[in-house]
């Protein structure tokens, strides 16, 4: 079986969120209070109790769901004794998610890592005034159609396709009038759902410029290190190792789209058969199999799961 370790993105987060892991496992502990010194916040008080409209906020469900997914890392290598450059032959991220990635394969420290989806969260807030903005899930859309939509729906306005998730589901995003204006032509269409999505911001847009921006900026003044393990990155869906091509695209990403179905399919065509989605929720590891059939997609966020995890390897 060849591997692939991927990590979930905004929409993942839960109250409660790693508090089994927190209770398990000391290593678990540990590494939620780096994030806590990191963000000279009590991220994790948040996490395990609420309140949930707190958490959902994006600056920070961002280092959160970072953080369940460096302690579901942490303990599968102090457990387990997993070595991820064995255990995987590429990692990914959905968005955020891609943060998470390169701090488990040793690019970004824990900390920076924290600060830089603090920073990316309140950047991505504070680009689009609230209202201005929405997103849009077209549920029964292959990503050209939905690029087809978006251009008719957009009017001089900005509206684009923001995630191309696979299993025929493309999000898009931009101005709110345009968004609108597209949900209405989807319809038109025969699109089978089109739902517009309770988010803060227009995310992974060009509205979002000034959030890329700051991410350069910030990105500039953080160390990094070739990933021991090669990243497929969400702009591209190919794999990179070089810092200063990953700093590039980490800031690419915040107005790209986000290529997930393509970055499943490139893994496959390089020979994964599994990927295995570490930390909050099941997202991504139901998405593999709909995507291709032929994949193995599963879940690795609970003390259980680990367990399970662990004895199957």
């Amino acid at each position: 079986m060849t591997r692939a370790f991927v990590f979930p993105g905004q929409g993942s987060q839960a109250v409660g969120m790693g508090r089994e892991l927190a209770e398990a496992f000391p290593v678990a502990r540990q590494l939620f209070q780096e994030v806590d010194d990191a963000l000279s916040q009590k991220l994790t008080t948040l996490m395990f109790e609420g309140p949930e409209d707190q958490l959902t906020l994006t600056e920070n469900a961002q280092p959160a769901l970072m953080a369940v997914s460096m302690a579901v890392v942490r303990v599968l290598e102090s457990e387990g004794k997993l070595d991820l450059a064995k255990a995987a032959t590429f990692v990914a991220g959905h968005s955020l998610g891609e943060y998470s990635a390169l701090a488990a394969a040793g690019t970004f420290t824990v900390a920076d890592t924290a600060r830089l989806l603090k920073v990316r969260g309140q950047a991505m807030q504070k680009a689009v005034p609230v209202g201005v903005g929405a997103m849009a899930a077209l549920l029964g859309s292959e990503l050209e159609q939905a690029r087809e939509i978006a251009a008719l729906a957009a009017e001089g306005e900005v509206c684009e396709a923001a995630n191309d998730n696979g299993g025929s589901q493309v999000v898009l995003s931009g101005h709110k009038g345009a968004v609108d204006r597209a949900i209405k032509i989807a319809a038109e269409k025969g699109i089978k759902r089109a739902i517009p999505l309770p988010v803060s911001a227009p995310f992974h847009c060009a509205l979002m410029q000034p959030a890329a921006d700051a991410m350069a900026e910030a990105l500039a003044k953080v160390g990094m290190q070739a990933p021991k393990v090669a990243l497929v990155a969400n702009v591209t869906a190919s794999k990179v190792t070089d810092p200063a091509a990953i700093r590039d695209l980490l800031v690419r990403q915040v107005t790209g789209t986000v290529r997930w179905r393509e970055s499943v399919l490139f893994m496959k065509a390089e020979g994964v058969t599994s990927l295995v989605e570490l930390g909050s929720g099941k997202v991504l590891g139901g998405l593999a199999k709909r995507i291709d059939k032929e994949l193995s997609g599963s879940s690795v966020g609970t003390p259980a799961d680990i367990e399970a995890f662990l004895k199957s390897l």
